[in-house]
């Protein structure tokens, strides 16, 4: 708490006057690192130029000395943030890879975002799956205390036909990418609901409508029950899936349909995040 009256003379005299509006917290000017606020500001400069840029013209607007300019430039160049090609700097790999980088990052932040979302929303656990590579690809989950996801006791790259995540990603693959999945990581019994052989599966996943949610009771998890809804960008096979205990099931196709309306209308956000 604050008190007003004038403080004794050999406090105050201890204490240098503040400048108007500087806040305590605000880092001194010397602990700046100069070097690299120029380099910086050169790297910016050069991304202003996608056709390149001579080093005079680049120290003329990034307002550097041109000696500390060449200086700046070797080093950049030498460490992949700039290459040089007929006397003209561009941005190098290592550039585009922070900047791939801090895409990817955006993306992600992207579907946890909307992840919690749609946890708020519909009450339950919601999971983000891409099949790639070959493999199932649980992205993220988002729950919370009252609503935990499923805990992944048995991997859920390998028991892909025993819940309603893997189903959903097989469901959207060609015939052929299905059975290779499959002869990798053959059926088997994981709970006693598991779909019992390859063939039973085969025929279930063939007869699963597109736009559907696929529903699976107890098949992965005793006392768990799951939907998933099918997301399809050109050749990349995603869903968004949620969980709830067993008891609730008559609300799982009714929270199933909220998600589907909820996706349809984010349908732009998820679909530049589906390559995360």
């Amino acid at each position: 708490m604050a008190t007003t009256g004038t403080a004794p003379a050999h406090l105050t005299a201890a204490v240098p006057p503040q400048p108007r509006g500087s806040a305590s917290s605000a880092p001194a000017p010397t602990t700046l690192i100069g070097s690299v606020q120029r380099a910086m500001r050169l790297l910016e400069t050069v991304a202003g130029h996608p056709y390149g840029a001579p080093a005079k013209q680049l120290a003329r607007e990034a307002g550097l000395a041109l000696p500390t300019t060449y200086h700046l430039l070797r080093t950049l160049v030498h460490e992949g943030y700039l290459r040089r090609d007929k006397g003209l700097f561009f941005l190098g790999e290592a550039t585009e890879r922070l900047a791939g980088s801090g895409a990817q990052q955006k993306r992600r932040s992207t579907v946890v975002g909307m992840l919690a979302r749609w946890r708020d929303a519909i009450g339950a656990p919601v999971y983000y799956a891409v099949y790639r590579e070959g493999e199932i690809d649980v992205v993220c989950a988002s729950d919370a205390p009252v609503n935990p996801a499923v805990q992944e006791w048995a991997d859920f790259r390998e028991t892909g036909h025993a819940h309603a995540v893997g189903q959903c990603l097989l469901s959207q693959l060609d015939e052929e990418a299905r059975r290779d999945h499959l002869d990798r990581y053959p059926v088997h019994s994981v709970t006693p609901y598991t779909v019992r052989d390859a063939q039973s599966l085969l025929r279930r996943l063939e007869g699963t409508r597109r736009t559907e949610p696929v529903i699976e009771r107890q098949e992965y998890a005793l006392g768990t029950v799951c939907a998933a809804i099918p997301v399809t960008v050109g050749t990349t096979a995603a869903t968004v899936a949620i969980s709830l205990p067993v008891h609730q099931v008559d609300r799982l196709l009714p929270a199933a349909r909220r998600l589907q309306a909820e996706m349809g209308r984010l349908a732009g956000s998820l679909t530049l995040s589906i390559s995360i």
